[in-house]
């Protein structure tokens, strides 16, 4: 059997004899050959015939001959002692590199939900740089800084320690379906950031000085951060939790979500107050010793 394209489309080959030939090996060992020099003979006359069990169909890849081992690996459930899908294929690979030399012109390449894997984890760190990089170009030409970005940006691993304790809690493995929610959690969870950081701005630019400023927008913008957390925790949890139905595709996704803002907004509220103190301090030395009222609206 083999493969051709016409129009994009992958179409299986397959040749096959004549079905009174496929009957009887002996009459398509009798089928008259014609010579180049114009003599006829028969099959049988330029062959050694033999019957053995044969493959239903070769498989070629890239042009070579080649064979699929497949198996299954046993359910952690039923067996303490199974092996992960890493774990085997690093046991196959120690196996094959000690016989490899016996067998010249062969290699062993890995395929199925290994390579799934790894395809899926590479293009998940192109997608998480690609968009912690747009965030970051997007937040510095609001703020016009390149330290506030910096600042923001340090929710996302506040994000990160909360899907981790989430997952721990839960007993639950980390998935690349909660990675994909890792990834959207990233543009999610800086929004609290962003919301403290512009209020301290905004104070600033009035004449307060750092450490006001500051402790105003977290004392003013700590109910709508939480309200605003806690509706997206809400939206999703009944589909992290699987309260409505379990689901094998979002549920990871929902999770990793819910746990990671959770605990980037409680984390936030207390570590980018501090990193604001101590990265914009240094600009009140250069500017006039004025401050407003800390409660003037």
């Amino acid at each position: 059997m083999a493969f051709t394209r016409e129009g994009g489309d992958k179409i299986e080959v397959r040749v096959r004899g004549r079905d009174d030939l496929r009957a009887d090996p002996a009459a398509l060992l009798a089928e008259p050959l014609t010579l180049p020099n114009g003599q006829v003979t028969r099959l049988e006359a330029l062959v050694t015939a033999s019957v053995e069990p044969g493959k239903g169909f070769i498989r070629h890849y890239n042009l070579r001959r080649t064979i699929t081992v497949e198996a299954n690996l046993d359910d952690p459930k039923d067996n303490a002692d199974a092996v992960n899908t890493a774990q085997a294929n690093a046991q196959v690979q120690a196996a094959w590199r000690e016989v490899a030399s016996q067998y010249p012109g062969i290699d062993l390449e890995f395929s199925g939900e290994l390579e799934d894997i790894q395809e899926s984890l590479d293009a998940m760190v192109q997608l998480f740089a690609l968009g912690v990089g747009l965030i970051f170009l997007i937040l510095a030409a609001q703020f016009v800084s390149y330290w506030q970005p910096f600042m923001i940006l340090v929710t996302v691993p506040l994000a990160f320690t909360g899907v981790t304790l989430g997952l721990a809690l839960t007993q639950n493995p980390l998935s690349l379906y909660t990675m994909y929610g890792v990834i959207a959690l990233t543009g999610i969870a800086v929004n609290a950031a962003i919301v403290l950081i512009d209020a301290a701005n905004e104070r600033r630019a009035r004449g307060m000085g750092t450490m006001h400023a500051i402790v105003w927008a977290a004392r003013r913008r700590v109910v709508p951060i939480l309200i605003t957390s806690t509706t997206t925790i809400g939206g999703l949890f009944s589909l992290a939790t699987g309260l409505g139905g379990k689901s094998l595709l979002w549920g990871p996704v929902a999770a990793s979500i819910v746990w990671g803002l959770a605990f980037s907004t409680l984390l936030t509220l207390y570590v980018v107050p501090l990193l604001y103190l101590v990265f914009m301090r240094r600009l009140d030395r250069k500017r006039p010793a004025h401050h407003e009222a800390p409660a003037a609206a």
